[in-house]
């Protein structure tokens, strides 16, 4: 999943200034898993702006809150069409992907960023979430135990590690494990340490961030229909070999 996390209420404060109805957008998907954008986190944001805009002597500015399923698919913003005149700005509880689909959607408001976005990753323990993917667009788990060296390493080392670590935490950062001490237990465990003796090549990172925004076309799914950006052709799209 997006991970995120909240922007300290005085930066929100400051953005939500200038306008004087506002709508606060969550998101019912990943940013509600993480804790950061969801029902429970638009009702407290919401409050804890309206009190502080209330100190500021700006009791008369309008906040109201509502959640979509997901902010990342235009279908789900269909609800909010109707309302959306009555509001100068929107302040979105969703990933950056989110906030540029919203603005893309409804080009004549402004809409604002209500979080950070962080990484793609996973719950480690209550309250804590780990990277694991960085979205290279070359994924070569298979090579690693399925731990992946380019996420979890600091070094991003393929071939062997650094030699820093210490009882399996990572030298950069201790609070961190070892990404080559997890790759070592997990191809142990699977029984194929020997392939660790290959010498893995140099990645190719042509389908990495690099180049521009990335783009990934099925011809197979492709369909023509009408879809929320009111275009035809809309694609639905997966990765290219």
């Amino acid at each position: 999943m997006i991970v995120a996390n909240r922007k300290d209420i005085r930066e929100l404060k400051a953005m939500v200034e200038p306008y004087k109805r506002v709508l606060i957008v969550g998101c019912g998907t990943c940013v509600t898993v993480c804790l950061a954008g969801g029902e429970r986190e638009v009702a407290i944001i919401g409050s804890s702006l309206r009190m502080a805009l209330r100190l500021a002597g700006k009791a008369d500015t309008q906040i109201d809150e509502c959640t979509v399923e997901r902010q990342c698919d235009r279908a789900f913003f269909d609800p909010l069409t109707a309302s959306l005149s009555r509001y100068d700005a929107i302040l979105s509880l969703g990933c950056g992907v989110g906030v540029q689909e919203l603005a893309e959607r409804f080009p004549n408001i402004a809409v604002l960023p209500g979080l950070n976005t962080q990484f793609m990753g996973t719950l480690e323990e209550q309250g804590v979430w780990g990277e694991r993917c960085l979205g290279c667009g070359n994924c070569r788990l298979a090579e690693f135990g399925s731990v992946c060296p380019i996420a979890r390493c600091a070094k991003r080392l393929f071939n062997g590690p650094c030699g820093g670590s210490r009882e399996g935490r990572c030298e950069v950062n201790r609070d961190i494990e070892c990404a080559w001490q997890l790759i070592y237990e997990r191809m142990k465990t699977l029984g194929q340490l020997d392939r660790l003796t290959a010498i893995a090549p140099i990645m190719d990172w042509s389908r990495g961030s690099d180049g521009g925004p990335r783009r990934v076309v099925r011809e197979d799914q492709k369909i023509a229909t009408t879809c929320a950006r009111g275009r035809t052709g809309f694609r639905f799209q997966e990765p290219v070999n």
